[in-house]
């Protein structure tokens, strides 16, 4: 990257709104952006704020009710606003290409990869069918496909969600283009997925010289990615500079503000809780008069912050580009404010109330092919859980940490009764459940164990009302019987979650994710449980939002003195937020312990793996670098050895292929399943590494502080 270079992409003051019969929304205001050859942008920011609608301008995209209003957006010297369609055509793809969100809507199903693979070059390039698939087999290489010949045979829905996103990756590399977009590229993919495919992308954006613009709100991605970051906030950019700068530096209040958000490794949910921002974004056509942040800022000066809006400025003594949209912050002294919410004192546990001893849950499959007719092996079985054994107790939060399709969901589906055990036990309160549907169990032990899912777009009925939806769990459960009390109930748990009280009587299409969510998280403890469970509850949520369900959950329970069951494959959350934790792996668990014994030597080889791969939006910390080779092997065909020996960087030989690893105690209750001694474990290296207060000093207004 050279600053003498000309820039491959320009935005001059953009203005973009949506025309609608309620009239003109404006989306995104005064937006200025240079891109030079071979430069990561980052765009951060909550949803709502802009960020992907500036990526459709650039793509021209704005559908038939938006337009740009003003400014212009200029691509290696031409102006896009100003090209015919099929002008805009040959760039598309072959010039400027896109990575989505959701890999699955980027690609045909009724089509094989190959096709969709050779559609690119084929209409942008003049070359012949078989060049094209040579081209594609290869980038198929490139982003580490294992088998490309037979993948590229292959329709979507046979390939996992972060093959997925790599046969898109391929697609948008595929005509190298200059300029290449990339939408929340991983929001849905595991941390080491995740960590895999940020490390193609680079290698592979170096190799072509292209030029990236990431969106996205996870700044610890950002972080590691990108040169220059641009925060959004309601359609505007209001702080801007080097990711130097701007994460050591931040000096807008929004951005202080999500920072606050985020479970950086010196968090601690009891004395340093996350301070999530107060209030909402404002709606494009409600923006308040001055500063749109105002409403929302712990700094805010009426006759100033709300008089007159205003324009970027210069960050005087930081970097050349380091620029800010705040009247005031010259004045704030950041390193004054408390770096958290209010100390908490740390909660007593209670006694025991799960008890998982040696559970098995296999799902039995018939086997039709001629293999299976040939060797008598009709019936085959997936291995979703092996032989768990854990415990939890009253008020204590564990959680269950590992990849997409270790079993984490499987265990929940069998103590909450969706599924039945295949051995072994799962007792609540002495009372052994895992055999027991949940159309068989008592109206008491339902509501005793509760969950709180993933997507609150999809828990809550459409048709019903907000307050309807919880009144129906207290009826159900007899909680309460008399229609007073129920509603006085259901008033006093929105209260409890935060939501106005006239919430009551809207339906789950007029809340926001966060919202929703927090609904959700109101009904399940509607029943009084004396255990919730919580499958990803944060993971589709902003990083400011996520703050906010995150210390609501943990308010509630300190409350109620629930057990909390947290599921995820976020390891900042889960380090932040649990007492202990369960490393899973192809339905083993590989290692439990409590959090500070998994956060630190020894390490079983895959925890050690899952470590590495979390980003951490702190500059200031360091951390060792693990990216994991190949996929989840087949639950259906497990190895025969360590579950995790096809992909482990510390395998020690034939041993590990073939023999199962014992269970070593470290210390108490920490327990690490490998066949690499204790002795050796302890002298690995910590992965993370956290500067004291002394290695600060030199930064005084660095993150966190």
């Amino acid at each position: 990257m050279n600053a003498t270079q000309e820039p491959i992409l320009v935005c001059k003051d953009l203005c973009i709104s949506y025309y609608t019969r309620a009239g003109e929304i404006p989306a995104v205001v005064d937006f200025s952006l240079t891109v030079l050859p071979g430069e990561t942008i980052g765009i951060v920011g909550e949803s709502g704020c802009g960020k992907s609608t500036v990526a459709m301008a650039i793509m021209q995209y704005m559908g038939a009710n938006g337009g740009i209003k003003s400014g212009s957006i200029t691509f290696k010297g031409r102006d896009l606003n100003r090209m015919s369609e099929n002008e805009l055509r040959r760039v598309r793809g072959s010039e400027i290409a896109m990575i989505y969100q959701e890999p699955f809507a980027s690609l045909n199903p009724s089509l094989k990869i190959s096709t969709q693979l050779m559609e690119v070059p084929l209409a942008h390039e003049n070359i012949t069918k078989a060049e094209a698939r040579q081209r594609a087999l290869q980038l198929l290489k490139d982003v580490n496909l294992p088998d490309p010949e037979r993948l590229m045979d292959a329709y979507p829905h046979q390939l996992s969600g972060g093959q997925q996103q790599r046969a898109v990756i391929a697609m948008g590399l595929l005509s190298k283009p200059a300029l290449l977009l990339l939408d929340e590229p991983t929001t849905a993919l595991d941390v080491t997925v995740e960590a895999g495919i940020v490390k193609l992308v680079a290698d592979i954006s170096q190799k072509f010289g292209t030029s990236q613009i990431y969106i996205s709100h996870n700044l610890g991605l950002i972080l590691e990615t990108c040169d220059r970051v641009f925060v959004m906030y309601s359609g505007e950019v209001v702080e801007e500079g080097t990711i130097d700068s701007l994460f050591t530096w931040p000096r807008h209040p929004y951005t202080h503000g999500l920072f606050a958000c985020i479970p950086l490794p010196t968090a601690d949910k009891n004395t340093a809780p996350l301070k999530p921002i107060r209030g909402q974004l404002p709606l494009p056509f409600e923006r308040p008069q001055g500063c749109y942040y105002h409403p929302r800022c712990d700094h805010f000066k009426p006759g100033l912050c709300n008089v007159d809006h205003f324009k970027m400025e210069y960050v005087e003594g930081s970097a050349a580009d380091h620029r800010v949209r705040c009247l005031r912050w010259g004045e704030i002294d950041h390193r004054k404010e408390a770096p958290g919410s209010e100390a908490k004192e740390p909660m007593k546990l209670g006694k025991r109330v799960l008890n998982v001893d040696g559970l098995k849950k296999y799902y039995e499959v018939r086997d039709s092919s001629l293999r299976a007719l040939f060797t008598g092996k009709r019936t085959r079985y997936v291995k979703a859980n092996e032989k768990l054994n854990f415990t939890a107790r009253e008020g204590e939060t564990v959680a269950i940490v590992g990849e997409s399709g270790c079993g984490k969901s499987t265990f929940a589906k069998v103590l909450m009764g969706l599924e039945t055990g295949t051995e072994g036990e799962i007792r609540h309160k002495g009372k052994d459940l895992s055999n027991t549907a949940v159309r068989d169990r008592s109206a008491k032990q339902i509501s005793s164990l509760q969950m709180v899912f993933q997507n609150p777009f999809d828990t809550l009925n459409p048709s019903h009302s907000v307050g309807g939806q919880i009144s129906r769990v207290i009826k159900k459960f007899g909680v309460e019987t008399d229609k007073k009390k129920i509603f006085d109930r259901v008033m006093n748990l929105l209260d409890t979650v935060k939501l106005p009280k006239d919430f009551y009587f809207r339906k789950p299409r007029q809340l926001s994710g966060g919202q929703k969510q927090r609904v959700g998280i109101a009904r399940a403890f509607a029943g009084n449980p004396s255990m919730v469970i919580a499958d990803e509850p944060v993971s589709a949520l902003d990083v400011s939002v996520a703050a906010a369900v995150t210390e609501l959950l943990m308010e509630i329970q300190r409350e109620h003195k629930t057990t909390l069951l947290f599921i995820s494959h976020d390891l900042s959350v889960v380090r932040y937020l649990s007492d202990r934790i369960v490393v899973m792996y192809l339905g083993h668990i590989l290692e439990r312990g409590t959090t500070e014994q998994i956060f630190a030597p020894p390490y079983s080889p895959y925890t050690e793996a899952l470590l590495s791969a979390v980003p951490i939006a702190d500059p200031e910390v360091t951390k060792r670098e693990i990216v994991l080779e190949g996929n989840l092997p087949s639950a259906m065909d497990p190895p025969k050895g360590c579950p995790f020996c096809t992909r482990c960087p510390r395998k020690i030989g034939d041993i590990c292929d073939n023999e199962m690893p014992p269970e070593q105690v470290v210390v108490d209750r920490h327990v690490i399943k490998c066949h690499i001694p204790i002795e050796e474990l302890s002298k690995v290296e910590p992965v993370i590494h956290v500067p004291d207060a002394s290695e600060r000093l030199q930064k005084p207004a660095a993150v966190g502080q």
